[in-house]
């Protein structure tokens, strides 16, 4: 809550682009869920690396990463730095397609390769064990015409319209 975020100037600010400011608290995870969530996956993924290749895991974070920015997401339909770039990212694995590999070394790109493919194999796993664990939760409901539902009307946030999320559905 700093008092640089909280003056009169960001409070118009966010009024004039019709949006809030929400603050959150240090040491409350549940504020951000998103942030929690992709820090989750590269736990995952840095834990699997550093069984597989025993080493430091701060050595493979970067590759890691690379991993995790290249990879498809569901809720993007796209990999985050395609997302944010707007091409997809030229990896090693197609350096030796444009012919780079005289110039950067067999050695290395052999290994980044090798690397990455493993990373990427990581992410894969991470994933489905995720996966598993909010499939536990999860079960199949189907409703015929005419069935009986009860519906949840939450106070703070109203009625919730079919294909509306809730924090986008009227006040």
């Amino acid at each position: 809550r700093d008092p640089r975020f909280a003056s009169r100037f960001w409070k118009g600010f966010q009024k004039a682009w019709g949006t809030r400011l929400k603050f959150n608290t240090a040491f409350y995870p549940q504020t951000d869920g998103q942030s929690e969530r992709t820090i989750q996956t590269l736990e995952d993924m840095l834990r699997s690396c550093a069984l597989e290749w025993t080493g430091n895991w701060d050595d493979y974070i970067c590759l890691v990463e690379f991993a995790y920015n290249n990879s498809w997401h569901a809720s993007i339909k796209c990999a985050p730095f395609e997302m944010l770039y707007g091409r997809k990212c030229h990896a090693p694995i197609c350096w030796n397609q444009v012919g780079e590999r005289v110039i950067e070394g067999p050695e290395m790109i052999e290994v980044t390769n090798a690397k990455v493919s493993v990373a990427k194999e990581k992410l894969k796993e991470a994933r489905t064990h995720q996966k598993s664990y909010a499939d536990k939760h999860r079960r199949s409901l189907n409703f015929q015409p005419g069935d009986h539902v009860f519906l949840k009307v939450s106070p703070a946030h109203g009625v919730r319209r079919f294909g509306i999320k809730g924090k986008l559905s009227p006040r």
